[in-house]
């Protein structure tokens, strides 16, 4: 675990507690408590004097809540994927037998009456 004085160390160097963290594989979060002695997510418990003490920061919540990560792709899953297509021979089945040509398109009987209608509203 690294010291106030590592953390802080990084900090007077003028990068932020993300980066600071970063380089001593924390939680962003971590690295402002170790700094502070001040959970990130204090809220409004402190003083207008520790508030403006070093180290501090205004909007220190974003430290402790960091944005989700949604990564567009996953190996696993994809991986996953390919054993059940693989293994889903109906479906490869249909999938040779497709001609790979779209056919006409069939209207159904609520298309038909909403066509109609709009005729006879512009005639």
């Amino acid at each position: 675990m690294p010291t106030r004085e590592q953390v802080r160390r990084l900090l007077d160097t003028g990068i932020g507690y993300e980066s600071a963290a970063r380089r001593l594989s924390l939680h962003p979060g971590l690295a402002y408590l170790i700094a502070t002695g001040v959970p990130a997510d204090g809220g409004d418990t402190l003083t207008e004097e520790e508030r403006s003490a070093p180290y501090m920061m205004g909007a220190s919540q974003r430290l402790v809540n960091q944005p989700p990560q949604n990564p567009t792709t996953n190996d696993q899953v994809e991986r996953w994927m390919r054993a059940r297509a693989t293994a889903d021979f109906p479906m490869q089945a249909a999938a040779r037998a497709r001609a790979g040509e779209a056919g006409p398109v069939k209207r159904g009987a609520a298309q038909r009456s909403k066509s109609s209608s709009r005729k006879g509203k512009s005639e």
